[in-house]
């Protein structure tokens, strides 16, 4: 699926008049981290995965939406917002957790205490802590 142009200009103004330089500036660091984060775990797996920290500002909402945007699935986004809430010195752990083969197998990640409807029935394989030199 393509974005227009007009789309595209339209969400960047809504952008600019929500969040200012900062938040443009946040949304394209995290566009670039997912897509960073994606080739750093086909290459070398989570001990491969190393981000740059991002802009300060902007808040977790914005991070969210722009995950959105970026197409990364539920791993790439969980350690796009750990690095995030790390520079913020939050540490977070993301989680991964797995249902039963005999269910149908399904994965899925996300960050330790957010809610996540997608989580009921999965049994936890993995806790992965973010890197203490993530933390400030």
């Amino acid at each position: 699926m393509t974005t227009s142009p007009r789309r595209t200009l339209n969400a960047l103004a809504r952008l600019i008049r929500g969040h200012g330089p900062r938040g443009v500036a946040l949304a394209a660091w995290t566009m670039v981290a997912c897509r960073r984060v994606r080739r750093q775990l086909a290459r070398g797996g989570l001990s491969a995965v190393r981000l740059t920290a991002p802009p300060s500002g902007g808040s977790d909402t914005l991070v969210r939406r722009a995950l959105g945007r970026s197409g990364g699935n539920c791993l790439e986004s969980a350690l796009v917002r750990q690095r995030w809430f790390a520079e913020r010195g939050v540490p977070r752990t993301v989680v991964i957790g797995v249902s039963a083969p005999t269910a149908g197998f399904h994965a899925h990640a996300w960050l330790d205490g957010d809610p996540d409807p997608h989580r009921h029935g999965l049994a936890e394989i993995l806790r992965h802590p973010a890197p203490s030199a993530w933390l400030r």
